[in-house]
């Protein structure tokens, strides 16, 4: 805790992670957990400074997934973000072959897992095992993924090429991720090293935009001299100490920042869902 303000403070470090993303230490802020009860807890610690202010959450949804829909061309899934419609009931519905209104939460749940996991180059093993369901079923998913979404497959395909031609990956904006082991005879190296040439021009991208919307919202907070501070980043959320009479005027404004942060170039819309409370679990 910092004596002189009686709050806990973190350190964000630009250059350590290998996409870009910032990474939180002393203390480390970027993993307080929300799935468990005990998670959910500790984030009911976190506070705004008093009674005038409240926490703002403002966070991308699925950005990653609407990268890689606009960095592979899938009409399905930029049809789905484009329209509103839920991508992972989407997504299982072309999967399990079933109209999209007959999917259930089993389905879906697959399905989403599948979605992110394609993202991460998951395997028919990591699959079942994260899904709890044998290596045949979840081979069968992911190959019949392919073949619904055979423009994923082509943009992973030529995302590992282009690497092996360049020994690097980029994000939208130009920024590189070296892969020397990309073309490596070692088997279980050059494989790690194409999952990552799949992944780091998504979540390089991702890191790209919150760090351009940061910039821009830190700005636009100045100008107009409000008293609302952006006091925590969280992977793609951004976390406000927000003054409560402000609440209403400036929430508009940060998500309109955010989702125009950079613009996609097949024009995926990102999405920007916002929540305030009186701690970060009510917040988020």
């Amino acid at each position: 805790m910092n004596k002189a303000d009686g709050r806990v403070h973190t350190n964000f470090n630009q250059a350590v992670t290998a996409t870009g993303r910032l990474s939180s230490t002393n203390p480390n802020l970027q993993n307080i957990p929300i799935r468990t009860e005990k998670g959910r807890e500790i984030r009911k610690a976190f506070v705004p400074r008093d009674e005038n202010h409240v926490l703002l959450a403002a966070d991308y949804a699925q950005v990653e997934l609407r990268i890689m829909a606009d960095f592979s061309g899938d009409k399905t899934m930029i049809e789905a973000f484009r329209q509103g419609i839920d991508v992972h009931a989407s997504t299982a519905s072309k999967v399990f072959k079933v109209p999209i209104d007959q999917v259930d939460a089993d389905m879906r749940r697959k399905a989403k897992t599948v979605n992110f996991g394609i993202i991460y180059g998951i395997s028919a093993f990591g699959l079942a095992q994260r899904i709890g369901i044998g290596r045949k079923e979840a081979t069968d998913i992911i190959e019949t993924y392919f073949q619904e979404f055979p423009s994923v497959k082509q943009f992973m395909d030529e995302s590992i090429n282009k690497a092996r031609e360049l020994e690097y990956a980029e994000t939208l904006l130009k920024r590189r991720r070296y892969l020397r082991d990309i073309n490596s005879r070692n088997a279980t190296l050059r494989g790690y090293t194409e999952r990552n040439a799949i992944n780091a021009p998504i979540q390089g991208t991702a890191a790209d935009i919150i760090k351009m919307a940061m910039i821009n919202i830190y700005h636009w907070l100045r100008e107009e001299k409000l008293q609302t501070r952006m006091i925590l980043q969280v992977h793609d959320e951004l976390v406000f100490d927000a003054v409560k009479d402000e609440v209403e005027y400036i929430t508009p404004k940060i998500k309109e920042l955010m989702t125009h942060a950079l613009l996609l170039p097949r024009g995926v819309p990102l999405e920007v869902e916002v929540g305030t409370g009186n701690n970060w679990l009510q917040a988020h």
